[in-house]
């Protein structure tokens, strides 16, 4: 089938996000990142605030502690306001991707819309300088405290992803292809990724 769906996992200051929506504008169709962010407000009590921090950021860095805040926090109905956010925005990730011709970028899109056979994962990832360099560039964090939220990013991105998917984020299998941006450049991703969608 087709493909009406691509998913963008991706590190962070890799510049996954701004591959989509340059992708998303070659191909002509939608593009879900902070778009989202405000779909879901919409349709839940969640603040964009919240969902941005919360929406595939563990608050910790360990995979136990997580775990144990998660369980310490549930309601009588045994979930905790995490676990409704996360039920809340896969619902609409499903229904956005049932519209189709859509880019979505990070919050486990991958995992969730696995059943489906219409969509094309990717894993956007490069090397600490060329990350570090463009969040310093991007963000104006200096080159100390740039590598320092790199980590701190991904890895919460990784507790998270463990969390809800049982998976390990990154991993290879879980996507169709895994470009290096640092190497390859930003507009080349764009560039090969259009032509392999348009010939699939």
């Amino acid at each position: 089938m087709k493909t009406k769906v691509i998913t963008i996992s991706r590190e962070f200051g890799s510049g996954g996000r701004t591959i989509g929506k340059l992708l998303a504008k070659d191909l002509n169709w939608k593009f879900y990142d902070k778009e989202l962010v405000n779909k879901i407000s919409e349709q839940s009590n969640f603040a964009k605030d919240f969902i941005e921090k919360r929406g595939e950021y563990a608050s910790s860095k360990s995979e136990f502690l997580y775990s144990l805040l998660e369980n310490f926090g549930t309601t009588n109905g045994g979930q905790s306001i995490n676990d409704k956010l996360y039920i809340t925005q896969a619902n609409i990730i499903k229904e956005l991707a049932q519209e189709g011709h859509c880019i979505i970028v990070g919050r486990c899109a991958n995992h969730i819309l696995r059943p489906r056979d219409d969509v094309f994962n990717i894993f956007i990832h490069a090397d600490d300088e060329f990350k570090s360099q463009r969040i310093v560039r991007l963000y104006g964090e200096t080159e100390k405290t740039a590598i320092s939220r790199l980590k701190d990013k991904d890895r919460r991105r990784a507790v998270y992803y463990k969390y809800y998917t049982g998976e390990k984020w990154g991993q290879i299998d879980n996507y169709d292809l895994a470009l290096n941006s640092g190497k390859i450049g930003i507009d080349a991703c764009v560039d090969l990724i259009a032509r392999l969608i348009k010939n699939i």
